[in-house]
């Protein structure tokens, strides 16, 4: 079914493109080249004095540690669009684990070619960052420095085929793609697909609405299907808030037994803003893996960030502090002993042009 969604795509695309051709007679607008790029580094200090952190892009405690040094060029014309994004540090090499060990492979954020037959319809190629969740990997572009559990999890990125259309108020976007995370498939997996799809909804720029998909079988041929929901509402000029909630159900095959196996999380974030250069973010999130897929041990997880927003021109400082609480004994103190609860500070310093 995946190849024929395929099939189908390429052939209104180029249908498109003939009707496209013969009857556009707007002026094309000529080419143009954006640079653009962030760079961040951030402190860490774990009240326990060792590193407990379970999430992404922090894992240190009592050190001055890079972040990610990012790069992005984005040359569009009339109709066309490519994009490489490039990321070097730390941050960039756990976003791509999947290409571990290939060099500067690694520092390939995303990298795709888009081409847009008509306003309402466009088509990508490549790699380009995951439509699940309400985070991302740039960290200007997150109001928190700490990333959640469900951003952790992924997915990250994909890479394959997608169309994305627009019909007034509501968007589409399906597409097909190597299993999550993977730019090049591992030998013996090459026949497995991902279906990638999202509806999103925005009747104001104070509301909008995102329902996502991706599953299909992973690098394991295990059955993997993960249902996401992000929402924004600005209810004022100096508040507003984000929701995300998702849910991964996973297939296992085991001596001819089918293991099924569920983790899912929900994420508040309250944002004030009552100056243009000061922010604060709160982050609530409850993240269940009562099957023990993601966490040391089977059990929930509910974490506390509050953030403080400085802002200058390009510049963000972000002091945090961060509370996890475990059902479970999944965190250690400082003699070792396990402990039910971790708490942290972070500084962090982004410039993003």
């Amino acid at each position: 079914m995946q190849k024929h969604i395929c099939n189908i795509i390429i052939f209104i695309g180029l249908a498109l493109d003939g009707f496209a051709q013969s009857t556009d007679t707007v002026k094309k607008a000529p080419p143009a080249l954006a640079i653009t790029g962030s760079a961040d580094v951030y402190y860490r200090y774990d009240f326990a004095r060792v590193n407990n952190d379970l999430t992404s892009f922090t894992n240190s405690h009592d050190q001055f540690t890079l972040g990610m040094a990012s790069v992005k060029f984005e040359y569009k014309t009339t109709k066309l669009d490519m994009v490489a994004d490039l990321g070097f540090g730390p941050r960039a090499r756990e976003f791509d684990y999947a290409d571990a060990g290939k060099g500067i492979d690694q520092a390939i954020k995303q990298l795709y070619i888009s081409y847009s037959p008509a306003p309402w319809i466009k088509f990508t190629g490549g790699t380009w960052a995951t439509h699940v969740g309400y985070e991302v990997l740039d960290a200007f572009a997150n109001r928190n420095y700490s990333m959640s559990y469900m951003f952790t999890n992924g997915p990250f990125s994909h890479t394959g085929l997608r169309a994305d259309l627009t019909f007034g108020k509501s968007g589409f976007m399906v597409g097909v793609s190597n299993p999550t995370d993977y730019r090049t498939i591992p030998a013996g997996g090459f026949s497995k697909k991902n279906l990638i799809a999202q509806y999103s909804y925005a009747p104001s720029d104070n509301f909008k609405l995102f329902l996502n998909y991706v599953g299909g079988r992973d690098v394991a041929d295990n059955k993997v299907h993960q249902y996401d929901l992000v929402a924004n509402v600005k209810a004022s000029s100096i508040f507003s808030l984000g929701l995300n909630s998702t849910v991964n159900k996973s297939s296992l095959a085991e001596e001819d037994q089918s293991i099924s196996r569920t983790w899912w999380g929900t994420a508040l974030y309250l944002n004030l803003d009552p100056k243009s250069w000061f922010g604060l973010t709160l982050r609530g999130e409850y993240f269940n893996d009562k099957d023990g897929v993601k966490l040391p041990a089977p059990c929930n997880i509910f974490a506390t960030t509050l953030s403080a927003n400085f802002k200058v021109d390009g510049f963000i400082f972000i002091p945090e502090f961060r509370m996890d609480n475990a059902s479970e004994s999944i965190f250690s103190k400082h003699d070792a002993t396990p402990t039910k609860t971790s708490g942290s500070f972070v500084l962090a310093a982004i410039y993003s042009f």
